[in-house]
């Protein structure tokens, strides 16, 4: 058995979803869902099969995109993990209950912007995802200020009135 961390490669105005899932239709079900719950969005996809020819499936309306997340899938080389990248201006909290709701979606690791860190553990038959490290460490606790510059922040771009 070996642990391995994986950097997921990105720019930071991207965003990346991770997850799990269990069946080669997994591709062509989130990019459904994606097209349909975001006008316009710009995407990649990538699936690790985890049978059969074991390739790395991909789907996507944005070539850049689709080969970040090939990258991506291709470096974490676990079965049946998926990687979505969003392109800069779409953010996960509006795709991520429809993605949650694909049927053969098995859970979400993240959905982020931050530097991500996927530790992976390797053994004869193949690799698994353990978890994911997402971001940096609180700095410490928020104080009055903190909290009037998050209800102001959120008010600003929409998401709360």
């Amino acid at each position: 058995m070996e642990l391995q961390i994986v950097q997921i490669q990105k720019p930071e105005e991207v965003n990346v979803i991770l997850g799990h899932s269990h069946f080669i239709k997994t591709v062509e079900d989130l990019y459904e869902t994606l097209v349909q719950a975001v006008p316009g969005i710009k995407f990649g996809i990538a699936f690790c099969e985890a049978s059969g020819p074991c390739l790395v499936r991909w789907a996507g309306n944005d070539d850049a995109l689709v080969e970040l997340a090939q990258k991506n899938a291709w470096a974490l080389s676990a079965g049946h993990t998926f990687v979505v990248v969003l392109g800069a201006g779409f953010y996960p909290i509006n795709v991520l209950n429809a993605i949650k709701a694909v049927p053969e979606v098995c859970r979400v690791f993240c959905a982020t912007a931050n530097q991500v860190q996927v530790l992976v553990i390797e053994t004869e038959q193949g690799r698994g995802v353990l978890g994911v490290v997402d971001g940096s460490a609180p700095q410490g606790i928020e104080g009055e200020e903190d909290i009037a510059k998050r209800k102001s922040f959120l008010r600003m771009i929409g998401y709360k009135l």
